[in-house]
């Protein structure tokens, strides 16, 4: 890893956990038990960097890792472990992204330039620009839970080159929309690459990896394959989807499946000690090294889970707020229910004297 770059990823893993139900996630939510979850390691340790001014492709069979890596570079989710670090303003381009679908076309503009801290003036002065450049016509005073894909890509492609970042993310948007869009798209890309902007493309279009991207990283099921030239990238990719269309249909699923649960077993405590190992064995008079990892591990990391103080904290309050919706219900004061806790489930009955409850049927 050098010092100059863009961009770099070092270390990041990202795992999803695999709940059957929103009644199993809500549960583990609050959950103060270690039982174990099922895990789904996206990406297993991946370590790259980008140069300013460079255009990287994101290359990989379906489920890999690739938006997931883009969504995280761009900030939009967390990692689970690693370092990224993005010098520079990032806007992501996927169908989808950053669009609200019960807002119009015209409100999501506004919307998601403000998010990324531009003045009404500013948005107002480029607003006819950026209609022009989606050219979906009426539409944009329509929600955008109405649009089709392809007219998701063209307004949230014209939104995302008029707010002009300095890095530009592109998931898949040039995979959807007509030749002519298709071509405007290219032509914005090439000048932001005359520019000397930053562009990750993500494409399972070779023909568009080859045409746009200086260098090529391919994601192979949550592992970072290869990273390389884009000649000798996409040629070592070519051979591996040909040898992979030569297989039966049982030897492809088995591929499959055996890459699937490789990143269900993903360990992330031993791949930790494997860097560990690395570190010390590069750095042997350094004494820190496992204080080292750790922080680069985890140093800049925002958890996902509540810890179990806090678990018990907001089960607690979950109690005490029943318990109090409970005593509203009752018609009694909280004095009365705290010492006769039964008013709670029998409303209609009265006190009569000091710790004697008399029925008022």
């Amino acid at each position: 890893m050098t010092a100059d770059y863009k961009i770099k990823v070092q270390n990041v893993t990202k795992e999803f956990d695999l709940f059957k139900t929103r009644s199993d996630q809500l549960k583990a939510f609050f959950s103060i038990s270690h039982d174990p979850i099922p895990e789904f390691w996206a990406l297993k340790g991946v370590s790259l960097e980008v140069e300013a001014g460079e255009t990287l492709g994101l290359i990989g069979v379906n489920g890999s890792g690739k938006s997931t890596l883009s969504n995280i570079i761009s900030g939009v989710i967390p990692q689970t472990t690693g370092i990224v670090d993005v010098r520079g303003d990032t806007s992501i381009v996927a169908i989808n992204s950053g669009l609200r679908g019960e807002l119009t076309g015209l409100e999501n503009i506004r919307l998601k330039a403000l998010m990324m801290g531009m003045t009404n003036k500013k948005i107002d002065d480029m607003l006819d620009s950026i209609i022009a450049f989606a050219d979906i016509g009426d539409f944009v005073y329509q929600p955008v839970k109405s649009y089709s894909s392809g007219m998701k890509s063209r307004l949230g492609f014209a939104i995302a080159v008029h707010i002009n970042p300095d890095i530009l993310i592109i998931d898949e948007a040039l995979s959807v929309g007509d030749d002519t869009f298709y071509q405007k798209c290219v032509d914005k890309i090439q000048t932001f690459k005359e520019e000397g902007k930053t562009i990750i493309f993500v494409s399972h279009s070779l023909k568009q990896i080859e045409m746009l991207c200086d260098r090529v990283a391919w994601i192979q099921y949550g592992d970072l394959k290869q990273i390389g030239t884009t000649e000798e990238v996409v040629g070592e990719y070519r051979k591996f989807i040909k040898w992979f269309k030569a297989l039966s249909k049982k030897d492809k699923h088995k591929y499959q499946n055996d890459a699937k649960e490789r990143q269900k077993a993903f360990d992330i405590d031993e791949y930790q000690k494997e860097i560990t190992a690395e570190r010390q064995a590069a750095e042997p008079n350094n004494q820190h090294v496992a204080r080292d990892v750790q922080k680069d591990f985890y140093g800049s990391v925002i958890s996902e889970t509540m810890p179990w103080r806090t678990r018990i904290f907001s089960t607690l309050v979950a109690i005490a707020v029943v318990f109090l919706m409970l005593v509203n219900i009752s018609g009694h004061s909280l004095t009365n229910v705290t010492k006769h806790p039964s008013l709670i489930f029998h409303p209609t009955t009265t006190l009569t004297g000091p710790g004697v409850t008399k029925s008022s049927k």
